[in-house]
Protein backbone atom coordinates (compact mmCIF):
# COMPACT_ATOMS: atom_id res chain seq x y z
CA UNK A 1 0.00 0.00 0.00
CA UNK A 2 2.41 2.37 0.85
CA UNK A 3 5.46 1.24 -1.84
CA UNK A 4 8.09 1.63 0.37
CA UNK A 5 7.06 5.33 1.72
CA UNK A 6 4.95 4.75 4.80
CA UNK A 7 5.51 8.19 6.77
CA UNK A 8 4.51 9.46 2.90
CA UNK A 9 1.20 7.71 3.22
CA UNK A 10 0.45 8.36 6.86
CA UNK A 11 0.88 12.28 6.23
CA UNK A 12 -1.50 12.04 3.08
CA UNK A 13 -3.96 10.02 5.67
CA UNK A 14 -3.40 12.53 8.00
CA UNK A 15 -3.77 15.78 5.67
CA UNK A 16 -7.04 13.76 4.28
CA UNK A 17 -8.74 14.18 8.03
CA UNK A 18 -7.31 18.07 8.36
CA UNK A 19 -4.45 17.17 10.90
CA UNK A 20 -7.11 15.26 13.25
CA UNK A 21 -4.86 11.70 14.04
CA UNK A 22 -7.73 10.25 15.92
CA UNK A 23 -9.80 10.37 12.79
CA UNK A 24 -6.75 9.57 10.07
CA UNK A 25 -5.96 6.33 12.34
CA UNK A 26 -9.55 4.70 11.62
CA UNK A 27 -9.19 5.93 7.86
CA UNK A 28 -6.46 3.65 7.43
CA UNK A 29 -7.53 0.76 8.89
CA UNK A 30 -10.78 0.81 7.53
CA UNK A 31 -8.67 1.11 3.87
CA UNK A 32 -6.91 -1.46 4.71
CA UNK A 33 -9.79 -3.81 5.86
CA UNK A 34 -11.30 -2.75 2.23
CA UNK A 35 -7.86 -4.01 0.80
CA UNK A 36 -8.30 -6.78 2.42
CA UNK A 37 -11.97 -7.71 1.92
CA UNK A 38 -12.31 -7.05 -1.49
CA UNK A 39 -8.18 -8.04 -2.65
CA UNK A 40 -7.09 -5.16 -3.66
CA UNK A 41 -3.62 -6.28 -3.71
CA UNK A 42 -4.39 -8.99 -6.46
CA UNK A 43 -6.39 -6.18 -8.64
CA UNK A 44 -3.52 -6.40 -11.29
CA UNK A 45 -3.74 -10.01 -11.50
CA UNK A 46 -7.91 -9.90 -12.39
CA UNK A 47 -8.35 -9.01 -16.33
CA UNK A 48 -11.68 -7.74 -17.30
CA UNK A 49 -12.54 -10.12 -20.03
CA UNK A 50 -13.40 -10.25 -22.75
CA UNK A 51 -11.25 -8.10 -24.06
CA UNK A 52 -13.55 -6.67 -25.39
CA UNK A 53 -15.69 -5.65 -22.26
CA UNK A 54 -12.41 -3.95 -21.35
CA UNK A 55 -12.00 -1.89 -24.78
CA UNK A 56 -16.34 -0.87 -23.81
CA UNK A 57 -15.20 0.42 -20.62
CA UNK A 58 -12.01 2.36 -21.81
CA UNK A 59 -14.43 3.91 -24.47
CA UNK A 60 -17.19 4.84 -21.98
CA UNK A 61 -15.12 5.98 -18.86
CA UNK A 62 -12.37 8.42 -20.65
CA UNK A 63 -8.98 8.35 -18.65
CA UNK A 64 -6.04 8.64 -20.36
CA UNK A 65 -2.04 8.90 -19.50
CA UNK A 66 -0.50 11.96 -21.10
CA UNK A 67 3.29 11.84 -19.12
CA UNK A 68 4.55 14.39 -16.60
CA UNK A 69 5.22 17.06 -15.70
CA UNK A 70 7.61 19.35 -15.61
CA UNK A 71 8.30 18.19 -11.37
CA UNK A 72 7.81 14.82 -12.93
CA UNK A 73 4.12 14.00 -11.50
CA UNK A 74 2.04 12.40 -13.33
CA UNK A 75 -0.59 13.74 -15.22
CA UNK A 76 -3.91 12.11 -15.99
CA UNK A 77 -6.79 13.20 -18.69
CA UNK A 78 -10.28 12.54 -17.79
CA UNK A 79 -13.03 13.36 -21.16
CA UNK A 80 -15.87 14.64 -17.93
CA UNK A 81 -18.20 15.38 -20.85
CA UNK A 82 -17.89 12.66 -23.19
CA UNK A 83 -17.95 9.95 -20.64
CA UNK A 84 -21.38 7.64 -20.56
CA UNK A 85 -20.59 4.99 -18.25
CA UNK A 86 -23.36 2.60 -20.42
CA UNK A 87 -21.54 -0.28 -21.40
CA UNK A 88 -20.89 -2.68 -18.52
CA UNK A 89 -22.51 -2.53 -14.69
CA UNK A 90 -20.92 -0.03 -11.95
CA UNK A 91 -18.73 -2.67 -10.01
CA UNK A 92 -16.83 -3.67 -13.72
CA UNK A 93 -16.01 0.39 -14.03
CA UNK A 94 -15.09 0.62 -10.30
CA UNK A 95 -12.72 -2.20 -10.66
CA UNK A 96 -11.25 -0.23 -13.80
CA UNK A 97 -10.61 2.55 -11.86
CA UNK A 98 -9.07 0.86 -9.15
CA UNK A 99 -6.82 -1.16 -11.39
CA UNK A 100 -5.25 2.25 -12.99
CA UNK A 101 -4.96 3.91 -9.80
CA UNK A 102 -2.56 0.64 -8.76
CA UNK A 103 -1.35 0.83 -11.88
CA UNK A 104 -0.27 4.32 -11.10
CA UNK A 105 0.85 3.90 -7.74
CA UNK A 106 2.30 0.49 -8.12
CA UNK A 107 4.27 1.16 -11.32
CA UNK A 108 3.93 4.92 -12.71
CA UNK A 109 4.73 6.54 -9.07
CA UNK A 110 7.70 3.92 -8.11
CA UNK A 111 9.54 3.82 -11.83
CA UNK A 112 9.57 7.72 -11.58
CA UNK A 113 10.37 8.32 -7.68
CA UNK A 114 13.36 5.76 -8.71
CA UNK A 115 14.64 7.36 -11.70
CA UNK A 116 13.69 11.26 -10.07
CA UNK A 117 15.79 9.47 -6.52
CA UNK A 118 12.85 11.15 -4.47
CA UNK A 119 9.51 10.20 -3.70
CA UNK A 120 6.81 11.47 -6.28
CA UNK A 121 3.83 10.14 -5.19
CA UNK A 122 0.38 12.81 -6.57
CA UNK A 123 -0.48 13.40 -9.85
CA UNK A 124 -2.30 16.48 -11.69
CA UNK A 125 -5.83 16.19 -13.73
CA UNK A 126 -7.14 17.48 -16.27
CA UNK A 127 -10.73 17.10 -16.77
CA UNK A 128 -12.26 17.99 -20.20
CA UNK A 129 -15.65 19.58 -20.27
CA UNK A 130 -16.43 18.69 -24.18
CA UNK A 131 -20.02 17.87 -24.94
CA UNK A 132 -20.96 17.57 -21.30
CA UNK A 133 -24.87 17.71 -21.05
CA UNK A 134 -28.13 16.56 -18.90
CA UNK A 135 -27.09 13.00 -19.23
CA UNK A 136 -24.43 13.90 -16.61
CA UNK A 137 -27.52 13.20 -13.92
CA UNK A 138 -28.06 9.29 -15.01
CA UNK A 139 -24.05 8.80 -14.17
CA UNK A 140 -24.09 9.81 -10.84
CA UNK A 141 -24.53 6.39 -9.62
CA UNK A 142 -21.09 5.38 -11.01
CA UNK A 143 -19.28 8.59 -10.28
CA UNK A 144 -20.46 8.38 -6.80
CA UNK A 145 -19.17 4.92 -6.16
CA UNK A 146 -15.95 5.74 -7.68
CA UNK A 147 -15.56 9.35 -5.80
CA UNK A 148 -15.93 7.44 -2.96
CA UNK A 149 -13.30 4.86 -3.21
CA UNK A 150 -10.58 7.78 -3.95
CA UNK A 151 -11.89 9.41 -0.85
CA UNK A 152 -11.54 6.88 1.27
CA UNK A 153 -8.49 4.61 0.09
CA UNK A 154 -6.71 7.38 -1.82
CA UNK A 155 -6.93 10.17 -0.35
CA UNK A 156 -4.13 13.29 -1.35
CA UNK A 157 -3.09 11.74 -5.06
CA UNK A 158 -3.82 14.44 -6.70
CA UNK A 159 -2.08 18.14 -6.41
CA UNK A 160 -4.27 20.08 -8.90
CA UNK A 161 -7.69 19.21 -11.08
CA UNK A 162 -7.79 21.63 -14.61
CA UNK A 163 -10.87 22.07 -15.64
CA UNK A 164 -10.50 23.05 -19.29
CA UNK A 165 -13.24 23.59 -22.80
CA UNK A 166 -15.50 24.58 -20.11
CA UNK A 167 -18.05 26.95 -21.72
CA UNK A 168 -17.95 30.94 -20.82
CA UNK A 169 -20.56 30.80 -17.93
CA UNK A 170 -19.03 28.39 -16.14
CA UNK A 171 -16.33 31.05 -15.09
CA UNK A 172 -19.18 33.38 -13.86
CA UNK A 173 -20.64 29.97 -11.77
CA UNK A 174 -17.35 28.98 -10.55
CA UNK A 175 -17.11 32.62 -9.12
CA UNK A 176 -20.72 32.00 -7.18
CA UNK A 177 -19.46 28.83 -6.16
CA UNK A 178 -16.18 28.91 -4.65
CA UNK A 179 -16.33 30.79 -1.80
CA UNK A 180 -18.51 28.06 -0.37
CA UNK A 181 -15.74 26.14 -0.77
CA UNK A 182 -12.81 23.78 1.37
CA UNK A 183 -9.98 25.57 1.07
CA UNK A 184 -8.05 23.04 0.18
CA UNK A 185 -10.30 22.60 -2.66
CA UNK A 186 -10.07 25.87 -3.76
CA UNK A 187 -5.93 25.54 -3.56
CA UNK A 188 -6.51 22.73 -5.81
CA UNK A 189 -8.96 23.40 -8.53
CA UNK A 190 -8.31 25.49 -11.61
CA UNK A 191 -10.75 26.13 -14.34
CA UNK A 192 -8.99 27.75 -17.31
CA UNK A 193 -9.53 29.67 -20.17
CA UNK A 194 -10.50 27.47 -23.27
CA UNK A 195 -8.66 24.73 -24.08
CA UNK A 196 -6.13 25.65 -21.00
CA UNK A 197 -3.20 25.55 -23.57
CA UNK A 198 -1.51 28.75 -22.26
CA UNK A 199 -1.88 28.02 -18.45
CA UNK A 200 -0.49 24.37 -18.55
CA UNK A 201 2.65 25.18 -20.73
CA UNK A 202 3.85 26.63 -17.19
CA UNK A 203 3.57 23.29 -15.69
CA UNK A 204 4.01 20.87 -18.59
CA UNK A 205 6.04 20.57 -21.92
CA UNK A 206 3.43 20.95 -25.27
CA UNK A 207 4.33 16.94 -25.94
CA UNK A 208 2.45 16.40 -22.32
CA UNK A 209 -0.92 17.90 -23.21
CA UNK A 210 -3.35 15.92 -24.07
CA UNK A 211 -5.44 16.62 -27.78
CA UNK A 212 -8.32 17.98 -26.27
CA UNK A 213 -5.84 21.11 -25.58
CA UNK A 214 -4.30 21.22 -28.89
CA UNK A 215 -7.09 22.36 -31.15
CA UNK A 216 -6.59 21.85 -35.17
CA UNK A 217 -4.07 18.45 -34.41
CA UNK A 218 -5.76 14.80 -35.01
CA UNK A 219 -5.18 11.90 -33.39
CA UNK A 220 -4.86 8.32 -34.29
CA UNK A 221 -5.97 5.61 -31.97
CA UNK A 222 -2.65 4.90 -31.27
CA UNK A 223 -2.39 8.61 -30.18
CA UNK A 224 -5.68 8.69 -28.89
CA UNK A 225 -5.19 9.08 -24.95
CA UNK A 226 -8.14 7.48 -24.62
CA UNK A 227 -8.20 5.09 -26.93
CA UNK A 228 -7.41 1.24 -25.81
CA UNK A 229 -5.22 1.21 -28.06
CA UNK A 230 -3.05 4.05 -26.55
CA UNK A 231 0.16 2.67 -25.21
CA UNK A 232 -0.75 3.22 -21.70
CA UNK A 233 -3.94 1.08 -21.87
CA UNK A 234 -2.01 -1.56 -24.05
CA UNK A 235 0.47 -1.86 -21.26
CA UNK A 236 -1.86 -1.69 -18.76
CA UNK A 237 -3.69 -4.26 -19.89
CA UNK A 238 -0.65 -6.83 -20.90
CA UNK A 239 0.88 -6.19 -17.51
CA UNK A 240 -2.87 -7.64 -16.09
CA UNK A 241 -2.27 -10.58 -18.27
CA UNK A 242 0.67 -11.11 -17.33
CA UNK A 243 0.01 -10.78 -13.65
CA UNK A 244 -2.99 -13.17 -13.94
CA UNK A 245 -0.58 -15.86 -16.03
CA UNK A 246 2.03 -15.46 -13.14
CA UNK A 247 -0.44 -16.25 -10.65
CA UNK A 248 -1.57 -19.49 -12.50
CA UNK A 249 -5.08 -18.19 -13.26
CA UNK A 250 -6.32 -19.46 -16.44
CA UNK A 251 -7.53 -16.91 -18.35
CA UNK A 252 -10.30 -18.81 -20.63
CA UNK A 253 -12.43 -20.30 -17.47
CA UNK A 254 -12.98 -16.22 -16.28
CA UNK A 255 -16.57 -15.64 -17.11
CA UNK A 256 -17.21 -12.72 -19.50
CA UNK A 257 -18.12 -10.14 -16.80
CA UNK A 258 -14.38 -10.51 -15.72
CA UNK A 259 -13.10 -12.60 -12.36
CA UNK A 260 -13.77 -10.18 -9.61
CA UNK A 261 -16.79 -8.21 -8.19
CA UNK A 262 -15.48 -4.63 -6.23
CA UNK A 263 -17.69 -4.05 -2.99
CA UNK A 264 -19.93 -0.57 -4.35
CA UNK A 265 -20.47 0.89 -1.32
CA UNK A 266 -23.79 1.68 -0.18
CA UNK A 267 -25.80 4.87 0.11
CA UNK A 268 -25.78 4.35 3.55
CA UNK A 269 -22.07 3.86 4.15
CA UNK A 270 -20.97 6.52 1.91
CA UNK A 271 -23.27 8.64 3.72
CA UNK A 272 -21.47 7.42 7.25
CA UNK A 273 -17.91 7.38 5.81
CA UNK A 274 -17.55 9.82 3.13
CA UNK A 275 -17.41 14.23 3.17
CA UNK A 276 -17.40 13.31 -0.65
CA UNK A 277 -20.95 11.40 -0.54
CA UNK A 278 -22.68 14.39 1.04
CA UNK A 279 -22.14 16.54 -1.95
CA UNK A 280 -23.70 14.21 -4.23
CA UNK A 281 -26.61 13.77 -2.20
CA UNK A 282 -26.95 17.44 -2.30
CA UNK A 283 -26.34 18.04 -5.82
CA UNK A 284 -29.00 14.89 -6.63
CA UNK A 285 -31.51 17.04 -4.48
CA UNK A 286 -30.72 20.00 -6.62
CA UNK A 287 -30.68 18.62 -9.97
CA UNK A 288 -34.52 18.04 -10.28
CA UNK A 289 -35.31 21.41 -9.83
CA UNK A 290 -32.64 23.12 -12.07
CA UNK A 291 -34.99 24.01 -14.76
CA UNK A 292 -35.12 28.06 -14.44
CA UNK A 293 -37.83 29.91 -15.95
CA UNK A 294 -36.93 32.32 -18.65
CA UNK A 295 -37.89 34.96 -16.48
CA UNK A 296 -35.88 34.60 -13.56
CA UNK A 297 -33.28 36.87 -12.35
CA UNK A 298 -29.95 35.99 -12.62
CA UNK A 299 -29.43 37.14 -8.83
CA UNK A 300 -32.63 34.98 -8.33
CA UNK A 301 -30.99 31.80 -9.74
CA UNK A 302 -28.19 32.45 -7.68
CA UNK A 303 -30.11 33.02 -4.36
CA UNK A 304 -31.66 29.63 -5.56
CA UNK A 305 -28.49 27.60 -5.93
CA UNK A 306 -27.18 29.42 -2.68
CA UNK A 307 -30.03 27.56 -0.42
CA UNK A 308 -29.87 24.63 -2.61
CA UNK A 309 -26.28 23.63 -1.74
CA UNK A 310 -25.29 26.22 1.71
CA UNK A 311 -25.30 22.54 3.26
CA UNK A 312 -22.24 22.01 1.79
CA UNK A 313 -19.91 24.50 2.47
CA UNK A 314 -16.55 23.37 3.53
CA UNK A 315 -17.23 19.89 2.66
CA UNK A 316 -17.23 19.88 -1.22
CA UNK A 317 -14.42 17.46 -2.66
CA UNK A 318 -12.35 18.57 -6.00
CA UNK A 319 -14.40 15.75 -8.37
CA UNK A 320 -17.58 16.93 -7.43
CA UNK A 321 -16.81 20.37 -7.78
CA UNK A 322 -17.42 19.23 -11.58
CA UNK A 323 -21.24 18.51 -10.52
CA UNK A 324 -21.46 22.06 -8.40
CA UNK A 325 -20.81 23.50 -11.77
CA UNK A 326 -23.06 21.42 -13.81
CA UNK A 327 -25.52 22.30 -11.61
CA UNK A 328 -25.20 25.61 -11.69
CA UNK A 329 -24.58 25.61 -15.37
CA UNK A 330 -28.46 23.89 -14.97
CA UNK A 331 -29.77 26.52 -13.52
CA UNK A 332 -28.99 29.02 -15.68
CA UNK A 333 -31.20 27.26 -18.09
CA UNK A 334 -27.96 27.77 -20.91
CA UNK A 335 -27.87 24.27 -21.96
Amino acid sequence: MHGGYPEATLERFLRARDGDATKASKMIVDCLNWRVKNRIDNILAEPILPKEKFDAIRQTQLIGFCGFCKQGRPVFAIGVGNSTFDQASVDKYVQSHIQINEYRDRIILTEISTNKGRYVGTCLKILDMTSLSLSAISRLKTSTAIATIDDLNYPEKTDTYYIVNAPHVFSTCWKAVKPMLHERTKRKVQVLRGNGQEELLQVMDFETLPPFCKPGISSSNESDIFSPDHQFHVKLYNHIQQMALSTDRVLNGLSSEGSLNIEVPTSAEQSQHSDECEVVHGIGSVLPTLQASPNDSYQHQRDTLTSNIAGLQGKSSCLWLVLVLVAVYFMRGLW
